[in-house]
């Protein structure tokens, strides 16, 4: 079972608890964009909270038949973290659940059919739309955005009988790895190992990420297929260490140590050959003052992590692709993970 350590927990218990100390409604305790974290309103689904001020109908009272699920983008591996390191981007989708018809789409189907059987409860058809930012096959996990969306719409819209950390055990489990389910679920820089507590630690504003999209997708099976079944001690010597370095860089915030602490000998040169572009790509990101850059998952984006103007390591990695279907983007992290707004 992965579940939060007691120390993240606690932080981010109090952090929601201020949200709901400084307003009185559930239209105050919503993000701008009309979004509540999800554990705030699993809070008043479930009746938890105080009483509501006079004249508001508790939200556990009003009969909802629509939700909407924000799940941001993620970035996995960060080089030698591969299956474990993850951080959330502010780059999403957002995916509508409402009952209907049920779903003809695998994913789609297979969510809803691993959440009602979790959740004990009687199932229903259910209509599901998805639109946002997150391309497919681009190592930006879509695929997460889509089962975390589709498992948290019917979570709401059932009552709520699963709390966030099972969601996103379900998540991990269909994904076949937790590195992208931990930080799109959560949010923040996440540590996801199979059987041990999930670690998570927000990342300041002052880091920043260039992405590099190229045009051309990269199957995660494909991806798979190609790494090696042995590794050279040294090289496996080398990722171990670099990927301490990342941890321990992003838990204590002294982000500067992270300089040089991207390279990985695990999986990005035997999977180069299907984004040929990858080493100058990052060469050219370093030279316009990134910190490093890796592989996003298994490609075909590639990041860029730096403290310093994103914008210009982006048009840096642009000209150093010759692509020119590739666009790029700037983005900070998202540190709230899953949001859900219920309508009714």
């Amino acid at each position: 079972m992965v579940k939060l350590t007691k120390q993240t927990e606690e932080r981010h218990s109090e952090s929601r608890m201020r949200q709901i100390r400084k307003s009185g409604s559930m239209r105050g305790r919503e993000a701008s964009d009309g979004f509540s974290p999800y554990s705030t309103l699993l809070q008043e689904v479930q009746g938890k909270q105080r009483p509501f001020p006079r004249g508001e109908v508790p939200l556990h009272r009003v009969v909802m038949s629509v939700a909407l699920i924000k799940v941001p983008a993620s970035t996995s591996n960060l080089g030698p973290g591969f299956d474990c390191l993850g951080i959330a981007f502010k780059i999403s989708n957002v995916v509508t659940i409402q009952k209907g018809a049920p779903p003809r789409d695998a994913i789609i189907a297979q969510a809803g059919e691993v959440f009602f059987r979790k959740a004990r409860k009687k199932t229903f058809g259910f209509a599901c739309g998805i639109a946002g930012d997150v391309p497919r096959s681009r190592g930006l996990g879509s695929s997460v955005t889509v089962r975390l969306g589709v498992m948290h719409g019917l979570n709401a819209l059932a009552g709520s009988p699963l709390r966030r950390e099972e969601i996103f055990e379900l998540c991990a489990e269909l994904e076949g790895h937790p590195d992208n389910a931990a930080p799109s679920a959560f949010g923040g820089f996440t540590i996801a190992r199979r059987g041990a507590p999930l670690q998570r630690y927000r990342v300041a504003d002052t880091v920043g990420f260039a992405l590099l999209i190229p045009d051309f997708e990269v199957s995660t099976p494909a991806a798979r297929r190609v790494l090696p079944k042995t590794l050279p001690l040294k090289d496996a010597v080398l990722s171990a260490g670099n990927a301490c370095a990342i941890a321990g860089a992003f838990a204590s915030r002294d982000y500067a140590m992270l300089d040089g602490c991207f390279e990985d000998r695990l999986h990005q040169p035997y999977r180069e050959k299907l984004v040929p572009c990858l080493s100058r790509v990052i060469a050219a990101g370093r030279k316009a003052g990134a910190l490093g850059g890796w592989l996003s998952g298994s490609g075909s984006t590639i990041a860029c992590l730096t403290l310093g103007p994103a914008d210009l390591v982006a048009k840096a990695m642009l000209a150093a692709s010759g692509l020119t279907g590739a666009r790029i983007v700037t983005t900070k992290a998202d540190n709230t993970g899953v949001r859900v707004s219920l309508r009714s």
